[in-house]
Protein backbone atom coordinates (compact mmCIF):
# COMPACT_ATOMS: atom_id res chain seq x y z
CA UNK A 1 0.00 0.00 0.00
CA UNK A 2 1.05 3.28 -1.01
CA UNK A 3 1.16 6.48 1.39
CA UNK A 4 1.10 10.05 0.81
CA UNK A 5 4.49 10.17 2.67
CA UNK A 6 7.85 9.93 0.63
CA UNK A 7 11.28 9.34 1.84
CA UNK A 8 11.87 11.75 -1.28
CA UNK A 9 10.10 14.84 1.29
CA UNK A 10 12.95 15.70 3.77
CA UNK A 11 15.31 13.96 5.63
CA UNK A 12 14.76 12.34 8.60
CA UNK A 13 14.33 14.51 11.40
CA UNK A 14 14.29 13.55 15.37
CA UNK A 15 11.27 14.05 17.46
CA UNK A 16 13.44 15.16 20.31
CA UNK A 17 15.61 17.11 18.61
CA UNK A 18 14.96 20.99 17.90
CA UNK A 19 16.90 21.32 14.93
CA UNK A 20 14.72 22.43 11.91
CA UNK A 21 15.63 20.73 8.53
CA UNK A 22 11.89 21.20 6.67
CA UNK A 23 13.83 22.35 3.94
CA UNK A 24 13.17 20.84 0.55
CA UNK A 25 9.75 19.19 1.91
CA UNK A 26 8.08 17.97 -0.48
CA UNK A 27 5.05 20.53 -1.03
CA UNK A 28 4.74 20.19 -5.13
CA UNK A 29 3.55 17.32 -7.21
CA UNK A 30 7.25 16.92 -8.84
CA UNK A 31 8.81 15.69 -5.11
CA UNK A 32 5.76 12.94 -5.18
CA UNK A 33 7.36 11.15 -8.29
CA UNK A 34 8.38 7.70 -6.92
CA UNK A 35 12.17 8.97 -9.53
CA UNK A 36 12.51 11.21 -7.00
CA UNK A 37 12.10 9.18 -3.59
CA UNK A 38 15.95 8.70 -2.71
CA UNK A 39 17.66 6.89 0.02
CA UNK A 40 19.12 10.44 1.87
CA UNK A 41 20.10 9.57 5.12
CA UNK A 42 20.02 12.19 7.81
CA UNK A 43 22.76 14.84 8.21
CA UNK A 44 24.80 14.77 10.91
CA UNK A 45 23.07 18.10 12.79
CA UNK A 46 20.14 16.04 13.32
CA UNK A 47 21.52 13.69 15.62
CA UNK A 48 24.12 16.07 17.51
CA UNK A 49 21.32 18.14 18.49
CA UNK A 50 19.37 15.35 19.76
CA UNK A 51 22.63 14.03 21.83
CA UNK A 52 23.02 18.08 22.89
CA UNK A 53 19.26 17.57 24.05
CA UNK A 54 19.24 14.29 25.68
CA UNK A 55 22.13 15.50 28.01
CA UNK A 56 20.52 18.95 28.72
CA UNK A 57 17.46 16.55 29.88
CA UNK A 58 19.52 14.41 31.56
CA UNK A 59 21.42 16.67 33.66
CA UNK A 60 18.71 18.89 34.16
CA UNK A 61 16.93 15.75 35.95
CA UNK A 62 19.48 14.71 38.20
CA UNK A 63 20.34 18.40 39.48
CA UNK A 64 16.35 18.68 40.00
CA UNK A 65 16.29 15.29 41.92
CA UNK A 66 19.24 15.91 44.31
CA UNK A 67 17.65 19.05 45.14
CA UNK A 68 14.65 17.70 45.91
CA UNK A 69 15.77 14.94 47.66
CA UNK A 70 17.63 17.57 50.22
CA UNK A 71 14.69 18.99 50.42
CA UNK A 72 13.04 15.82 51.36
CA UNK A 73 15.33 14.91 54.09
CA UNK A 74 14.66 18.18 56.00
CA UNK A 75 11.25 19.24 55.44
CA UNK A 76 8.65 18.51 57.86
CA UNK A 77 6.21 15.99 57.20
CA UNK A 78 3.07 17.50 55.80
CA UNK A 79 5.77 18.92 52.48
CA UNK A 80 6.60 15.04 52.17
CA UNK A 81 3.66 13.96 50.57
CA UNK A 82 4.26 17.05 47.44
CA UNK A 83 8.04 16.29 47.31
CA UNK A 84 7.52 12.54 46.82
CA UNK A 85 5.39 13.66 44.11
CA UNK A 86 7.37 15.73 42.64
CA UNK A 87 10.62 13.72 42.80
CA UNK A 88 7.95 10.96 41.29
CA UNK A 89 7.44 13.11 38.68
CA UNK A 90 11.20 14.25 38.02
CA UNK A 91 12.22 10.35 38.17
CA UNK A 92 9.26 9.84 35.44
CA UNK A 93 10.48 12.83 33.14
CA UNK A 94 14.54 11.42 33.93
CA UNK A 95 13.35 7.80 32.69
CA UNK A 96 10.71 8.88 29.72
CA UNK A 97 13.71 11.13 28.34
CA UNK A 98 15.78 8.47 28.08
CA UNK A 99 14.34 5.39 27.22
CA UNK A 100 12.21 6.99 24.17
CA UNK A 101 15.55 8.89 23.17
CA UNK A 102 17.28 6.74 22.75
CA UNK A 103 15.33 4.82 20.44
CA UNK A 104 15.05 7.68 18.23
CA UNK A 105 18.64 8.14 18.15
CA UNK A 106 18.85 4.37 16.70
CA UNK A 107 16.54 5.19 14.17
CA UNK A 108 17.86 8.41 13.07
CA UNK A 109 21.02 7.07 12.79
CA UNK A 110 20.06 4.24 11.09
CA UNK A 111 18.26 6.21 7.93
CA UNK A 112 14.67 5.66 10.18
CA UNK A 113 11.62 3.75 8.59
CA UNK A 114 10.93 4.18 4.68
CA UNK A 115 7.02 5.31 4.00
CA UNK A 116 5.69 1.89 2.90
CA UNK A 117 6.82 0.11 5.66
CA UNK A 118 4.90 2.60 8.71
CA UNK A 119 2.35 0.14 8.96
CA UNK A 120 4.22 -2.61 9.74
CA UNK A 121 3.50 -3.91 13.69
CA UNK A 122 7.18 -4.62 14.60
CA UNK A 123 8.21 -4.95 18.76
CA UNK A 124 10.49 -1.70 18.44
CA UNK A 125 7.58 0.82 17.51
CA UNK A 126 5.29 -0.82 19.60
CA UNK A 127 7.81 -0.14 22.64
CA UNK A 128 8.31 2.74 21.24
CA UNK A 129 4.59 4.15 21.21
CA UNK A 130 3.35 2.91 24.47
CA UNK A 131 6.45 4.32 25.97
CA UNK A 132 5.60 7.51 24.57
CA UNK A 133 2.02 7.01 25.46
CA UNK A 134 3.05 6.21 29.04
CA UNK A 135 5.40 8.81 29.78
CA UNK A 136 3.50 11.15 28.37
CA UNK A 137 0.41 10.85 30.35
CA UNK A 138 2.42 10.48 33.65
CA UNK A 139 3.47 13.66 34.25
CA UNK A 140 0.13 15.18 33.57
CA UNK A 141 -1.64 12.68 36.01
CA UNK A 142 1.42 13.58 38.27
CA UNK A 143 1.04 17.51 37.81
CA UNK A 144 -2.68 17.10 38.31
CA UNK A 145 -1.96 14.89 42.00
CA UNK A 146 0.03 17.49 43.05
CA UNK A 147 -1.83 20.44 42.48
CA UNK A 148 -4.88 18.42 44.30
CA UNK A 149 -2.93 17.68 46.79
CA UNK A 150 -1.78 21.09 47.29
CA UNK A 151 -5.30 23.08 46.42
CA UNK A 152 -6.66 20.38 49.81
CA UNK A 153 -3.63 21.64 52.08
CA UNK A 154 -3.99 25.17 51.75
CA UNK A 155 -7.56 25.42 51.97
CA UNK A 156 -8.41 22.84 54.49
CA UNK A 157 -5.02 21.98 56.43
CA UNK A 158 -6.59 19.82 59.12
CA UNK A 159 -8.11 17.66 56.56
CA UNK A 160 -5.33 17.60 54.33
CA UNK A 161 -3.05 16.38 58.01
CA UNK A 162 -5.50 13.48 58.42
CA UNK A 163 -5.55 12.21 55.48
CA UNK A 164 -2.64 12.85 53.38
CA UNK A 165 -0.20 10.32 54.51
CA UNK A 166 2.92 8.84 53.21
CA UNK A 167 1.74 4.96 53.10
CA UNK A 168 -1.60 6.54 51.04
CA UNK A 169 0.82 8.76 48.31
CA UNK A 170 3.15 5.95 47.65
CA UNK A 171 -0.34 3.95 46.77
CA UNK A 172 -1.45 7.04 44.86
CA UNK A 173 1.63 7.10 42.89
CA UNK A 174 1.31 3.30 42.23
CA UNK A 175 -2.35 3.89 41.23
CA UNK A 176 -1.16 6.59 38.63
CA UNK A 177 1.62 4.66 37.31
CA UNK A 178 -0.85 1.66 36.66
CA UNK A 179 -3.53 4.01 34.91
CA UNK A 180 -0.94 5.58 32.57
CA UNK A 181 0.29 1.75 32.27
CA UNK A 182 -3.32 0.33 31.40
CA UNK A 183 -3.61 3.33 28.58
CA UNK A 184 -0.45 2.69 26.88
CA UNK A 185 -1.28 -1.01 26.53
CA UNK A 186 -4.74 -0.27 24.84
CA UNK A 187 -3.43 -1.58 21.47
CA UNK A 188 -2.17 -4.59 22.94
CA UNK A 189 -5.94 -5.93 23.31
CA UNK A 190 -6.78 -4.43 19.42
CA UNK A 191 -7.70 -1.24 20.98
CA UNK A 192 -6.00 1.14 18.92
CA UNK A 193 -3.01 0.88 17.11
CA UNK A 194 1.11 2.24 16.89
CA UNK A 195 2.34 3.01 13.90
CA UNK A 196 5.87 4.77 12.97
CA UNK A 197 5.36 8.08 12.10
CA UNK A 198 6.67 10.87 9.55
CA UNK A 199 9.65 10.74 8.98
CA UNK A 200 10.06 7.29 9.90
CA UNK A 201 12.06 7.46 13.49
CA UNK A 202 9.40 7.63 15.62
CA UNK A 203 6.32 5.76 16.30
CA UNK A 204 2.76 7.17 18.16
CA UNK A 205 -0.86 6.31 17.80
CA UNK A 206 -2.40 6.33 14.40
CA UNK A 207 -3.30 9.30 13.09
CA UNK A 208 -2.99 9.16 9.91
CA UNK A 209 -3.73 7.14 6.86
CA UNK A 210 -6.19 4.32 7.07
CA UNK A 211 -7.42 5.16 10.48
CA UNK A 212 -10.72 2.71 12.63
CA UNK A 213 -13.10 3.24 15.61
CA UNK A 214 -10.67 1.74 17.35
CA UNK A 215 -7.80 4.22 16.19
CA UNK A 216 -10.04 7.26 16.65
CA UNK A 217 -11.43 6.18 20.31
CA UNK A 218 -7.74 6.02 21.14
CA UNK A 219 -6.63 9.17 20.35
CA UNK A 220 -9.71 10.76 22.37
CA UNK A 221 -8.74 8.61 25.27
CA UNK A 222 -5.44 9.73 25.31
CA UNK A 223 -6.36 13.56 24.50
CA UNK A 224 -9.28 13.52 26.74
CA UNK A 225 -7.22 12.33 29.63
CA UNK A 226 -4.39 15.00 28.98
CA UNK A 227 -6.66 17.94 28.71
CA UNK A 228 -8.63 16.71 31.62
CA UNK A 229 -5.77 16.70 33.55
CA UNK A 230 -4.46 20.21 32.79
CA UNK A 231 -7.79 21.62 33.65
CA UNK A 232 -7.78 19.96 36.47
CA UNK A 233 -4.46 21.46 37.42
CA UNK A 234 -5.72 24.98 36.38
CA UNK A 235 -8.37 24.82 38.64
CA UNK A 236 -6.77 23.31 42.03
CA UNK A 237 -3.87 26.09 41.37
CA UNK A 238 -6.27 28.68 40.52
CA UNK A 239 -7.78 27.79 44.12
CA UNK A 240 -4.57 27.40 46.17
CA UNK A 241 -3.56 30.63 44.65
CA UNK A 242 -6.63 32.80 45.50
CA UNK A 243 -6.59 31.18 48.92
CA UNK A 244 -3.01 32.33 49.78
CA UNK A 245 -3.78 36.25 48.11
CA UNK A 246 -6.73 36.37 50.28
CA UNK A 247 -4.96 35.73 53.17
CA UNK A 248 -2.10 37.65 52.69
CA UNK A 249 -4.64 40.84 51.69
CA UNK A 250 -6.53 40.05 55.12
CA UNK A 251 -3.59 39.83 57.26
CA UNK A 252 -4.90 36.96 59.43
CA UNK A 253 -2.43 36.65 62.21
CA UNK A 254 -0.79 33.43 61.99
CA UNK A 255 1.97 32.24 64.09
CA UNK A 256 2.94 29.14 61.06
CA UNK A 257 5.00 31.49 58.74
CA UNK A 258 7.04 29.15 57.79
CA UNK A 259 4.28 26.70 56.49
CA UNK A 260 3.04 29.16 55.02
CA UNK A 261 5.96 30.11 52.98
CA UNK A 262 6.68 26.81 52.02
CA UNK A 263 2.72 26.49 51.08
CA UNK A 264 4.11 29.93 48.69
CA UNK A 265 6.66 28.48 47.71
CA UNK A 266 4.83 24.92 46.44
CA UNK A 267 1.89 26.71 44.59
CA UNK A 268 4.37 28.74 43.11
CA UNK A 269 6.66 25.57 41.81
CA UNK A 270 3.06 23.77 40.75
CA UNK A 271 1.48 27.20 38.22
CA UNK A 272 5.45 26.89 37.09
CA UNK A 273 4.62 23.24 36.00
CA UNK A 274 1.42 23.76 34.95
CA UNK A 275 2.26 25.98 32.51
CA UNK A 276 5.21 24.38 31.01
CA UNK A 277 2.94 21.40 30.44
CA UNK A 278 0.09 23.50 28.94
CA UNK A 279 2.87 25.26 26.51
CA UNK A 280 4.64 21.58 25.52
CA UNK A 281 1.28 19.48 25.48
CA UNK A 282 -1.17 21.01 24.38
CA UNK A 283 -0.46 21.27 20.88
CA UNK A 284 0.47 17.53 20.58
CA UNK A 285 -2.91 16.29 22.26
CA UNK A 286 -5.17 19.07 20.32
CA UNK A 287 -3.68 18.21 16.91
CA UNK A 288 -3.99 14.83 17.65
CA UNK A 289 -7.48 14.99 18.23
CA UNK A 290 -7.98 17.01 14.93
CA UNK A 291 -6.02 14.90 12.52
CA UNK A 292 -7.41 11.64 13.69
CA UNK A 293 -10.67 13.19 13.12
CA UNK A 294 -10.06 14.49 9.60
CA UNK A 295 -7.99 10.96 9.07
CA UNK A 296 -11.40 9.09 9.44
CA UNK A 297 -13.54 11.40 7.52
CA UNK A 298 -11.46 11.14 4.81
CA UNK A 299 -11.17 15.05 4.67
CA UNK A 300 -7.55 15.03 4.83
CA UNK A 301 -7.04 15.31 1.20
CA UNK A 302 -4.05 17.77 -0.44
CA UNK A 303 -3.07 18.42 3.49
CA UNK A 304 -1.60 15.41 4.41
CA UNK A 305 1.75 17.28 4.57
CA UNK A 306 0.45 19.65 6.38
CA UNK A 307 -1.11 17.09 8.66
CA UNK A 308 2.58 15.43 9.30
CA UNK A 309 4.29 18.74 9.69
CA UNK A 310 1.95 19.77 12.75
CA UNK A 311 2.50 16.32 14.24
CA UNK A 312 5.99 16.51 14.70
CA UNK A 313 6.33 19.69 15.45
CA UNK A 314 3.63 18.98 18.28
CA UNK A 315 5.95 15.98 19.76
CA UNK A 316 9.05 17.81 19.38
CA UNK A 317 7.26 20.52 21.70
CA UNK A 318 5.99 18.35 24.05
CA UNK A 319 9.75 16.23 24.34
CA UNK A 320 10.46 19.60 26.22
CA UNK A 321 8.48 19.34 28.77
CA UNK A 322 10.89 16.90 30.11
CA UNK A 323 13.82 18.92 29.87
CA UNK A 324 11.80 21.99 31.50
CA UNK A 325 10.11 20.55 34.41
CA UNK A 326 13.19 20.11 36.42
CA UNK A 327 13.87 23.36 36.36
CA UNK A 328 10.93 24.39 37.75
CA UNK A 329 12.56 23.15 41.12
CA UNK A 330 15.92 24.49 40.27
CA UNK A 331 14.84 27.78 39.52
CA UNK A 332 11.20 28.18 42.06
CA UNK A 333 13.26 27.55 44.89
CA UNK A 334 12.68 29.35 48.36
CA UNK A 335 15.87 30.74 48.32
CA UNK A 336 16.24 31.34 44.96
CA UNK A 337 12.68 33.07 44.92
CA UNK A 338 13.99 35.35 48.20
CA UNK A 339 17.13 36.25 46.19
CA UNK A 340 15.14 37.68 43.51
CA UNK A 341 12.73 39.53 46.02
CA UNK A 342 15.86 41.07 47.49
CA UNK A 343 17.16 42.04 44.50
CA UNK A 344 14.02 43.48 43.19
CA UNK A 345 13.62 45.29 46.60
CA UNK A 346 17.04 46.80 46.80
CA UNK A 347 16.55 48.19 43.48
CA UNK A 348 13.53 49.90 44.57
CA UNK A 349 14.36 51.37 47.88
CA UNK A 350 17.67 52.85 45.61
CA UNK A 351 15.40 54.29 43.33
CA UNK A 352 12.81 55.77 45.73
CA UNK A 353 15.92 56.71 48.15
CA UNK A 354 17.65 58.70 45.42
CA UNK A 355 14.54 60.07 44.49
CA UNK A 356 14.17 61.52 48.05
CA UNK A 357 17.67 62.61 48.43
CA UNK A 358 16.98 64.45 45.08
CA UNK A 359 13.64 65.96 46.45
CA UNK A 360 15.30 67.06 49.85
CA UNK A 361 18.62 68.36 48.80
CA UNK A 362 18.06 69.58 45.23
CA UNK A 363 15.18 71.98 46.44
CA UNK A 364 16.53 73.63 49.38
CA UNK A 365 19.92 74.48 47.98
CA UNK A 366 18.86 76.08 45.19
CA UNK A 367 16.27 77.88 47.22
CA UNK A 368 19.10 78.84 49.43
CA UNK A 369 21.42 80.20 46.48
CA UNK A 370 19.61 83.98 45.90
CA UNK A 371 19.58 83.95 49.71
CA UNK A 372 23.39 83.97 49.83
CA UNK A 373 23.97 85.91 47.18
CA UNK A 374 21.82 88.62 48.73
Amino acid sequence: MHHGNSSGESTPLNPFSNHSQWEGQATSPSLADPENVTSERPILSGPIAAMLSMTLGILSNIVALLILANAYARLRRRSKAFLLFAGSLVATDFVGHVIPGSIVMRLYLSGGVPSEEYNRADPLCQFLGGSMVFFGLCPLFLGCAMAAERCLGVTKPLLHASLVTTARTKFSLSVIWLAALCVALLPCFQLGSYTYQYPGTWCFIKVLEDTEKADVAFVMLFSGLGLTSLAVALVCNTISGLTLVLARIRKKPCNRRSAKSHDIEMVVQLVGIMVTSCICWSPLLIVGLITVKQSYEGSVGDDLATYKTLMIMGVRIASWNQILDPWVYILLRRSILQKIYLITKRQTDFKESTFRCWEIHSFPSSEKNPVSRV
